[in-house]
């Protein structure tokens, strides 16, 4: 895959051997590319200011500074990159205040790593991750966080109306692989993947063409 086509992610904490775990995991992905790393804020301002980045994957108990202090700075200076909270911690506050700062996800350290590799593509393209155990968190916020995007709906629509994702791809101008991170993010967001299911919520919420 050409490097101008990967993700482009940055690793943000402050143990060196947790970073040289994570940068081996993402480097064995070809969609990934690691292109820069850092031990606290101060250095993560400054190679960011630098480098061309997607994703952050953004530790909380950094030395110098607050993870999510650090991810609302970054969320203010580089209004399109997109954070990841990747955390030890499952604390309903911190959780909160991820959200609040504009994190687009949350994910344990702990998860299995396929699950971290997951929650990187599914924010490059637009969605938000959170772990199965976070998620349930959320949900006890309301349903904000779980409303579907405007290409969601899109997605929804068309497996409502039994496409498969290369046909899908197709109509949408994205990659299959796009295609299976929406229809993760629709799965986590309404615990719903039937077609029929699937058209129902449409229905409901009134997005079916010549619905008023």
């Amino acid at each position: 895959m050409h490097p101008q086509d990967c993700i482009k992610v940055v690793l943000i904490d402050d143990h060196a051997l947790v970073r040289d775990g994570i940068r081996a995991l993402l480097m064995a992905v070809p969609e990934l590319d690691v292109v820069g790393e850092a031990g606290g804020g101060a250095e993560a301002l400054e190679l960011l200011s630098r480098v061309d980045a997607d994703v952050v994957l953004m530790d909380i108990g950094l030395k110098d500074v607050n993870g999510l202090e650090l991810t609302q700075s970054l969320r203010q200076q580089f209004p399109d990159l997109r954070v990841l909270i990747l955390s030890m911690y499952d604390n309903q506050e911190y959780l909160n205040t991820s959200v609040k700062v504009g994190a687009r996800g949350y994910v344990l350290k702990d998860a299995p790593s396929r699950e971290i590799i997951v929650a990187i593509e599914a924010i490059a393209a637009g969605g938000t991750y959170y772990s199965e155990g976070i998620a349930e968190k959320l949900a006890s916020r309301g349903t904000e966080e779980r409303e579907l995007t405007p290409r969601e709906r899109e997605v929804l629509l068309m497996l409502a109306q039994g496409h498969n994702n290369k046909t899908m791809a197709r109509a949408l101008q994205i990659s299959v692989r796009t295609v299976e991170t929406h229809r993760l993010s629709i799965r986590r967001k309404l615990d719903i993947d039937r077609p029929a299911d699937l058209m129902k919520h449409a229905m409901v919420h009134g997005w079916l063409p010549g619905q008023h």
